[in-house]
């Protein structure tokens, strides 16, 4: 499958997920609900690297681009029709790591939808019914995977540091995105070369989200699912979420 025709499959997974949320009455309240409280989650998680010079800018990165609990199907409508623009216009490089992004998009999206089918009627999300949900979603080697394409983007864009003239080329690239529709991609790229060249190393970054969401996941996972409803949850499952 080359990068266009993977690009726009996982593109319409995202629109069918939210054709989906729209038949099922008062589930799309609960998945905007779910995605703040997840955004939430990662900013406790990473509270820490938040605080730091060195790091806040990457978490905050991340909390806006990947964790955002915004609405983007607009942006995604009209990111479907240029894919063609993206895969000519963009070094195969760039266009490898939009795929990977689309991946990780979908599977998220699915996931999310899964996970408020499960949830209770308590909004906000509570850590209690935040956990019965993901029990009950269950999935554990789909959220290996959403762990393992979110590392696998960081890493895109860790190489992009060590490549200057790229850098350059994407600067050479904002006039002609914009003119294709691709100005929010080309702020998205710029955005993160920069966030990560600021860290002038990212390993010990991308080395605390696998060992920290790898650690949650594992922890929930060992949760039986009569532990989570009858609300015996462990200390230790408690102080991983806000």
């Amino acid at each position: 499958m080359n990068a266009s025709v993977a690009i726009l499959a996982n593109l319409q997974v995202v629109a069918d997920e939210r054709a989906y949320r729209v038949d099922v009455p008062g589930l799309a309240i609960k998945v905007s609900a779910l995605k703040d409280y997840q955004r939430r989650r990662f900013a406790h998680t990473y509270a820490d690297l938040l605080a730091t010079v060195r790091y806040g800018a990457a978490v905050r990165f991340f909390l806006e681009e990947l964790y955002g609990p915004g609405d983007f199907s607009l942006r995604d409508t009209q990111f479907a029709r240029i894919v063609p623009a993206l895969v000519r216009l963009f070094p195969s490089e760039v266009v490898q790591t939009v795929a990977t992004l689309a991946r990780l998009h979908a599977l998220s999206e699915t996931l999310d939808t899964a996970m408020a089918d499960h949830l209770v009627s308590d909004i906000p999300i509570s850590p209690r019914s935040y956990i019965a949900a993901w029990q009950a979603t269950g999935r554990a080697a789909d959220r290996g995977s959403q762990i393992a394409l979110t590392l696998e983007v960081a890493s895109h864009l860790d190489r992009f540091t060590r490549k200057p003239l790229l850098r350059h080329s994407l600067r050479l690239m904002r006039a002609p995105a914009r003119t294709a529709g691709l100005g929010e991609l080309q702020q998205f790229l710029e955005k993160g070369f920069d966030t990560f060249r600021a860290m002038k190393g990212s390993q010990e970054f991308v080395g605390a989200i696998e060992l920290r969401e790898r650690a949650l996941a594992a922890l929930l996972f060992e949760l039986g699912p009569a532990n989570a409803v009858a609300g015996n949850i462990t200390d230790r499952a408690f102080a991983c979420l806000p």
